[in-house]
């Protein structure tokens, strides 16, 4: 049984697609020979669309554009222009900052939910992700419900049991997104000026919300990756090295595809003394840590009662040091004589700067300076595998987690208990923990796969201030997913009342905590429409 189901187009589609894609029939493919904003729109769609980014360009796309002048280009040959500059100025001298200055449009189709994170480690590279809040889940691929089928467990004695459970979670999905649809159109009344188009859409998102726990982590998703030869060279080092087989295999894909646009940037990924000798280094400290832990922290059942948000590590003096970074460049004195100054002032006096620092702001977009990349904050998060799925996107702080695991418990939320299929709900995940169990011992890394989204998974963030106030104030939007809304609202308490940073609380104006709104979605809708409206009447 192949691993990946492999697209199928006319002839007259796959001759438009080979312009443009490197390969017709693998999940791993650059984008090339397309304006960049065709490309933006393209990976923009695709995370709002159960489609290929293939089949979503030949049908929303391709229509839209003059494809005539590239009718004697194939793609799928690769590209040869020539290389010698990046040869001799790369890879003789090793000039690192060359590969910046080169870009690909990378789309990852039919990645497990496992490997999306891995994908997505890196911090200076761009991704759209395939949302669970847009589409429904019980789409098939080639006749077959959308999870990763790793082939070391199919042929092993669990293979059976694995392709049973896991079809039996999307069952109970499919029939759990039914069920929620009709208790919300039966508890939620559409208002009269709302069309049926954006009251349908309001209520098919709360439906997913309510549900997409049931998912299996090993559901595929589909991830448009843009990034420089930099980033990728350093992103295949890593999953060249990684413990999960399937990381490993789809880094062979990426690099093959890759190879075909930007190959002087990639050339020391698989050479033994360069990148082989990089990987090897991060998988023997990766190993170290692991036996060390096993030996200081045994197997046993997690502590109860663990905080959801805990705030762990913050700077008592962090304002007064805020005030002093917000007015060192407005000066020509030293940082320590600058900060000695702030220190002698009133509080009346520093809290007179930090006014002035965040100004009039009108919107979350108004963001003050660097300033605020003084404090910092570090907290430990036990929230449910769903919620941390769109924590994790925030790249820029520095975020870890471990494995995920049924270990901590799961999240049921109360419209499920409301629709009275609690006990539907709490059979799946009793299914998901016990093939989760099944596959530990024999595969250890793949196991995770079992685990719904459901379960909470423990990870760290540590951010400055500036990265708090966007992401707080970003994640707890009525129209955000509840689950890290309230992740989001109780790090802003914590940084007011724990911290006692009420000053630099009081500039994240824009952090919401207000209820839950019956439809998160119908007010995003609603502008959505009102702006299709506007288009179409220019039109």
């Amino acid at each position: 049984m192949t691993t990946y189901a492999a697209e199928e187009f006319s002839e007259s589609e796959a001759d438009v697609l080979r312009r443009y894609f490197t390969n017709l029939d693998q999940p791993v493919f650059a984008l090339v020979n397309l304006p960049e904003v065709v490309k933006g729109a393209l990976f923009a769609r695709y995370s709002r669309s159960d489609k290929s980014l293939r089949r979503l360009f030949l049908e929303e796309f391709v229509g839209e554009l003059d494809v005539s002048g590239d009718e004697t280009i194939d793609a799928t040959v690769g590209l040869r222009r020539a290389e010698e500059l990046y040869d001799k100025v790369f890879f003789e001298y090793g000039d690192d900052s060359v590969a910046q200055l080169g870009g690909v449009h990378l789309a990852c189709e039919q990645a497990s939910n496992v490997l999306t994170k891995i994908l997505e480690w890196g911090r200076l590279m761009a991704y759209l992700e395939q949302s669970t809040r847009y589409i429904a889940y019980d789409s098939r691929l080639g006749g077959r419900y959308r999870y990763h089928r790793d082939p070391e467990i199919l042929a092993s004695a669990l293979g059976a049991r694995y392709i049973s459970d896991m079809d039996r979670l999307f069952d109970v999905y499919a029939d759990l997104v039914r069920d929620m649809n009709e208790h919300f159109r039966s508890r939620i009344a559409k208002a009269p000026s709302d069309s049926d188009f954006i009251y349908r859409q309001a209520v098919a998102a709360k439906a997913f919300d309510a549900v997409r726990g049931v998912l299996p982590a090993a559901s595929l998703s589909n991830v448009g990756i843009y990034g420089t030869g930099q980033a990728y060279e350093s992103l295949l080092i890593r999953m060249r090295a990684h413990p999960l087989p399937e990381a490993r295999e789809y880094s062979a894909m990426m690099l093959a595809e890759l190879r075909k646009v930007i190959p002087s940037f990639l050339k020391r990924v698989d050479l033994p003394d360069r990148g082989d000798e990089v990987g090897a280094y991060s998988a023997d400290i990766r190993e170290r840590l692991e036996d060390l832990a096993e030996g200081y922290f045994p197997p046993e059942e997690p502590a109860a009662g663990a905080p959801t948000v805990d705030l762990t590590d913050f700077d008592p003096d962090a304002e007064v040091k805020l005030v002093a970074s917000a007015l060192y460049p407005a000066t020509n004195r030293s940082d320590r004589e600058v900060e000695a100054r702030v220190r002698s002032m009133t509080t009346d006096e520093r809290l007179s700067v930090l006014r002035a620092m965040v100004g009039e702001r009108a919107h979350r977009r108004h963001r003050p300076g660097r300033a605020l990349e003084r404090p910092s904050y570090r907290f430990d998060v036990l929230s449910d595998y769903g919620a941390f799925r769109d924590m994790q996107r925030h790249r820029m702080m520095t975020i870890d987690w471990q494995r995920l695991s049924p270990d901590h418990g799961y999240v049921r939320p109360p419209e499920v208990d409301e629709a009275g299929v609690g006990g539907r709900f709490d059979a799946a995940m009793e299914r998901s923990r016990d093939l989760h169990d099944a596959l530990h011992e024999p595969f250890p890394e793949q196991a995770s796969y079992a685990v719904s989204l459901a379960y909470r998974v423990r990870y760290l963030m540590h951010m400055n201030a500036r990265e708090a106030m966007h992401v707080l104030e970003l994640r707890s939007t009525p129209q955000g997913h509840p689950s890290y809304r309230e992740v989001a609202q109780q790090m802003h308490r914590l940084i007011s009342d724990v911290a006692g940073h009420h000053a630099i609380a009081e500039m994240m104006a824009f952090v919401d905590h207000s209820s839950e709104p019956e439809l998160e979605r119908l007010d995003a809708e609603r502008r959505a429409e009102e702006k299709r409206t506007a288009r179409n009447s220019t039109t």
